[in-house]
C-alpha cells in the first residue's frame, strides 16, 4: 500500500500564499507546511512510498522533494496533472496506477491527527474506506455524507442539506487493490461527463454501480480543510494547541 496525496489546485482562496507555492506547501508552524504534516502521519502508519499529485506551482514541490524525502524517510513520486484547472476526479484518475496497489488518499490541503490513518488501517483492505467525522457542526460547504446501518455510504455531496447529512468526509480515505478497476471507470465517466465534478462525485457512481463504499469513524478530532486564509488560521490553532511540536498533527521528522 503507497501514499496518495492530491496537490495540484491552485488554491486561489489562499492567495497570496499560493502565488508561488501549492496549497499544500503553505506553512502551517514556523516552516513546517500541510504536507509535513500528511507525510508524517503516512509515515507513522508504515508507508514508505507515497505518490503526489502536481500541477500548480509543480517546480515549488520538485524543489521540495529532497528534503522532505530525507525527513520523512519515505520515497517521493509526482504524477502531472496538466490540466488542474479542471476539478480532482481527474486528479485522482490521473492516479490509477498508483492506486492499484492499494493507497491510503490524502487531499493535500487537510490537517488532521494521526488517528484518522490508524482506524483506516484496522479496517480490512477492501472496497472504499472514507473517514466521516460524526460530530463536526456541519456547512454547506461541507462534503456531506449519508449511510446505511452497515456503514456503507448512500450519498456522498456537498449538494445535500447540512440537516439531512450523517456526517462529513473529510477528505481522508484508504482504496483497496480489489476496488481499484472499477474506481478507475467510475471517475473517468465522472470527469469525461463533467470536468468541474470531484473525486467524490466518482466514489458516488462507485457506490451506485454496487461498490463497496463504507464510512470510518475516527472519534472525536481536531481538524481542517484549509481552504482560505481563516481555515489557515484554524489549521493554526489546531497545531498550537496539539501541545510541544504539535506532534499529533505535524512532526519535523528524525
Amino acid at each position: 500500500m503507497i501514499g496518495l496525496v492530491l496537490a495540484a489546485g491552485a488554491g486561489s482562496r489562499l492567495r497570496p500564499h499560493t502565488d508561488t507555492l501549492p496549497k499544500t506547501l503553505v506553512p502551517v508552524q514556523g516552516e513546517l507546511t500541510i504536507l509535513d504534516g500528511i507525510l508524517a502521519n503516512l509515515s507513522a502508519a508504515g508507508i514508505t512510498e507515497v505518490s503526489l499529485v502536481v500541477g500548480h506551482a509543480a517546480e515549488a514541490m520538485e524543489a521540495r522533494l529532497p528534503s522532505l524525502q530525507e525527513r520523512y524517510g519515505v520515497k517521493l513520486s509526482l504524477i502531472y496533472n496538466d490540466r488542474y484547472d479542471w476539478n480532482n476526479a481527474y486528479s485522482l484518475w490521473l492516479a490509477r496506477e498508483a492506486y492499484a496497489r492499494g493507497a491510503l488518499l490524502v487531499n493535500g490541503d487537510t490537517v488532521h491527527p494521526q488517528t484518522v490513518q490508524t482506524s483506516l488501517l484496522a479496517e480490512d483492505g477492501a472496497g472504499l474506506r472514507l473517514t466521516i467525522d460524526h460530530r463536526k457542526r456541519l456547512t454547506d460547504e461541507a462534503m456531506k455524507v449519508t449511510q446505511g446501518p452497515d456503514r456503507r455510504i448512500t450519498r456522498i455531496t456537498k449538494q445535500m442539506v447540512p440537516s439531512a447529512a450523517h456526517g462529513e468526509y473529510i477528505g481522508v480515505a484508504r482504496i483497496g487493490a480489489d476496488a481499484a478497476e472499477e474506481l478507475t471507470r467510475a471517475l473517468e465517466d465522472t470527469w469525461a461527463d463533467d470536468p468541474s465534478l470531484y473525486y467524490e462525485d466518482g466514489f458516488q457512481l462507485f457506490a451506485d454501480r454496487g461498490g463497496d463504499i463504507r464510512g470510518v469513524d475516527p472519534g472525536p478530532i481536531d481538524w481542517v480543510e484549509v481552504d482560505d486564509h481563516a481555515d489557515l488560521l484554524t489549521a493554526r490553532r489546531i497545531i498550537s494547541a496539539a501541545g510541544p511540536g504539535g506532534s499529533r498533527y505535524v512532526s519535523s521528522g528524525s
